[in-house]
This record gives C-alpha cells, sequence and structure tokens, in this order.
C-alpha cells in the first residue's frame, strides 16, 4: 500500500543548537512540529530538520521570526 504525502514546511539550521533552540521554544510557545533527519532533498549545516503542518507555519510564521533563532532555510516539501 503506497503511502500518501503531505505538505509539510521544513526548517533547517546551521548548527544542532539552533536545531534544538527551535525544538523548546515550540514547546514552550505550544507550537507543534517535530525534529526529524534533514530530508534528502536538502542539505543542511547540522544534519537536524524542524517539520510542521504548512498551516500550522502560516498561523506561526511572525512569532517564528520573533525569536530570532537563525534558520538556513525554510522549504515546504511533501513528505
Amino acid at each position: 500500500m503506497k503511502r500518501t504525502r503531505k505538505a509539510y514546511r521544513v526548517l533547517t539550521f546551521h548548527t544542532t543548537d539552533a536545531a534544538m533552540e527551535m525544538e523548546a521554544f515550540c514547546r514552550d510557545s505550544g507550537i507543534p512540529g517535530r525534529l526529524i533527519p534533514v530530508p534528502r532533498q536538502l542539505s543542511a549545516g547540522c544534519g537536524i530538520a524542524w517539520r510542521m503542518e504548512t498551516a500550522v507555519f502560516a498561523q506561526y510564521r511572525a512569532e517564528i521570526a520573533r525569536s530570532k533563532i537563525e534558520i538556513e532555510q525554510s522549504v515546504e516539501l511533501a513528505l
């Protein structure tokens, strides 16, 4: 049975510290998502990415920007 892919916003980081900081920020702010290995389609400095649903990203985009966490890339992917 083929798995249906879903669109997600994937954020990558230059450092593992930044990825962990994003996880803590989102947890403390009630923003759903999770850490994942960087998908093959992307490359990133640390190998860890933050994945969240695209609607969630749209809702919290400004709050994430205000966090001042250094994001390497922000890409929408079907995973």
